[in-house]
């Protein structure tokens, strides 16, 4: 099938009622963008070399976006309506395939199975162009959708055209396509733009097909809510919520325990293993990968990251593009920056930061603690209050800290430096020079105690 098909998926347009400075089908639900959904369904059909997404406002700012993929653009410079949106890459998809889908950048709930049916009903007409309808609750602003005794499509009346009869059908035109490739090209030229806008619409080919005696069937989708188009940030809302629903039962179903789920927001590409509890509030964003029987606290916030395994994030703790070990603990209140590693075993405790730190199996760092850019040795104590001082203000710089060392509380590490295995950082120190294995290191200044010095002070303020 994939051979026979090529896409093309709308997102030149700006969506004025979106009421944004950026394009439309970058807008993100379920935690991908719009387009990047419609993308996602239509490799069922396509591969990604038969893609073309229609670019035109934003069009740079959507290339980068979607280019890894390794789709291909077509550039509408001038917005002209969608059959001068297919007709821009006329050079581009003239030949290459069987049928051509036409796809709207704005609906990320269509789902791959249907566009897969879409395709083996053309197959099965074999006819000049399949249209994808629905009976919508609220058809009004659709072209309803004429049929004959037969089921085939006899024209598309639009709202305004529409007999009170007509206006009565449910059967509406959700403006996407499954074409002939050879017959669209072949009638293109007689595409004309519209008297009133000016603008050429993909709606009239279907009219042209049924005049020249080809073909055309609706194929109706069971579920309208799946051809749900975004016009604005409350149906964007509406479907982030549906996004969020989908997941969140597939996780319970797969095995895992999510309290009070309605308030949990899980990313669509995010994977959970068995028997672990996600409690309220939690976000669990982008590719973050949890293992089984973890447990994430509640109004916690894990983006990109990697929790193996046995390993419990405390609530409201927040780890980004960083991974925490076998029967690690995170937490609460921790914030585990980018590039950060959190060895087995390891216990990174309440306001303690990790920024492009190593914190090796066993070691703890239970509070108030800043461990950035450094490496922490396997069984380390990290005491209260201690901070690496990684920034020079021009650069920064490392810190090793070796096994079994003790860093006593409020302690000051400044990079570069090394303290090696077993040693003994007393409390309070500054260590700036390295600190040999097996060794106490103290960097503060003498006590100086000076007695009655606060007593005669408080007597002179009150004469």
């Amino acid at each position: 099938m994939k051979s026979e098909v090529s896409v093309v998926v709308m997102a030149a347009g700006l969506g004025t009622r979106m009421r944004s400075r950026m394009a439309k089908v970058l807008h993100r639900a379920g935690g991908k963008s719009l387009v990047e959904h419609v993308l996602d369904a239509a490799s069922a059909i396509a591969p990604a070399n038969r893609m073309f997404v229609v670019i035109g406002h934003q069009a740079e700012r959507v290339r980068e976006l979607l280019e890894p993929r390794g789709v291909g653009f077509i550039h509408q410079e001038k917005q002209m309506g969608t059959g001068h949106a297919v007709m821009c890459g006329e050079g581009q998809l003239t030949g290459i395939s069987k049928w051509m889908v036409v796809l709207n950048g704005d609906g990320p709930l269509l789902r791959p199975e249907t566009l897969t049916a879409l395709v083996e009903f053309a197959e099965a007409r074999n006819g000049g162009a399949v249209m994808i309808t629905a009976d919508l609750p609220d058809p009004t602003g659709y072209g309803r959708v004429i049929r004959d005794e037969h089921g085939g499509v006899v024209e598309i009346v639009e709202q305004k055209a529409a007999t009170p009869e007509q206006l009565s059908i449910k059967e509406s035109n959700t403006g996407q396509y499954c074409f002939r490739s050879d017959l669209f090209w072949k009638h293109v030229p007689q595409l004309v733009p519209n008297q009133a806008a000016g603008e050429y619409y993909l709606t009239d080919m279907i009219g042209i097909l049924i005049r020249a005696g080809l073909g055309v069937e609706a194929f109706k989708v069971a579920d309208a809510s799946e051809l749900t188009g975004i016009n604005d940030r409350v149906e964007l809302a509406r479907v982030d919520a549906i996004f969020r629903e989908r997941k969140a039962r597939t996780l319970m179903l797969d095995g895992v325990t999510i309290e009070r789920p309605e308030t949990v927001t899980v990313d669509e590409q995010v994977q959970v293993g068995v028997d672990t509890t996600i409690e309220p509030f939690v976000r669990l964003l982008g590719e973050t990968r949890v293992g089984e029987n973890c447990r994430i606290g509640a109004h916690s916030i894990l983006e990109n990251a990697e929790v193996a395994d046995g390993a419990v994030v405390h609530p409201f703790s927040m780890i980004q593009a960083s991974s925490v070990g076998r029967e690690a603990q995170v937490g609460p209140y921790s914030r585990i920056r980018p590039a950060s590693t959190v060895g087995p075993g390891a216990h990174i405790g309440n306001f303690v930061e990790l920024k492009n730190a190593q914190v090796s199996a066993g070691a703890k760092a239970m509070h108030l603690a800043y461990l950035g850019d450094c490496a922490v040795g396997e069984r380390t104590n990290i005491g209260a209050g201690t901070i690496t001082c990684n920034f020079d203000g021009v650069k920064k710089h490392h810190t090793g800290i070796g096994n079994d060392a003790f860093v006593g509380s409020n302690s000051t590490l400044v990079a570069p430096v090394e303290v090696e295995d077993e040693s003994y950082i007393a409390a309070g120190s500054v260590i700036t020079e390295r600190v040999p294995t097996g060794s106490l290191a103290l960097g503060r200044a003498r006590q100086v105690v000076k007695e009655g010095w606060a007593t005669a002070r408080s007597e002179k303020r009150h004469e």
